[in-house]
């Protein structure tokens, strides 16, 4: 079973691949457009990170990101249709991320990403590649997207 995890952006969309072993078998940061016309429907489940209001107004660029969420849920489900699949779409709440990976909501993307390495290893070198050899920025946000979506697959 493979899963694809979505930090969608206003324009660039950061991603990871992974099964259900926690295999991270590709991730990146690509622009909107390219992503949409990719293959990524291919996946068992789309993850996505839900936008959630806490009674504070939202901007533009937000405005602009949850409408690429619609696009990219869209684009899925027609191009899963389009090959006689099926995939499931999950929304996930940055606060069931934070949770799952930290025990509290008052973790920021520092504590989160040094949750993943303490998880499951560090970063390496050029030499000596570790799990996160060449992730950066966005990219933590959608592997712990998945990681908290295929942790609570394993426990229910």
């Amino acid at each position: 079973m493979t899963f694809i995890a979505l930090d969608v952006g206003t324009e660039k969309t950061a991603f990871a691949v992974m099964n259900e072993h926690y295999d991270l078998y590709d991730f990146g940061k690509v622009d909107n457009e390219e992503l949409i016309y990719s293959t990524y429907y291919s996946s068992d489940v789309m993850i996505y990170e839900e936008f959630a209001s806490y009674g504070m107004p939202i901007g533009k660029t937000t405005m602009e990101s949850i409408k690429w969420n619609g696009r990219f849920i869209q684009r899925a489900t027609d191009g899963a249709r389009e090959i006689d699949k099926e995939i499931k779409i999950v929304p996930m709440l940055r606060k069931d991320v934070k949770m799952n990976l930290c025990g509290t909501m008052k973790a920021k993307d520092s504590n989160i990403r040094q949750a993943l390495i303490d998880r499951f290893g560090g970063i390496g070198t050029k030499k000596d590649k570790g799990f996160f050899y060449g992730v950066s920025a966005d990219v933590w946000s959608a592997i712990a997207i998945c990681v908290t979506y295929i942790d609570s697959i394993k426990t229910e």
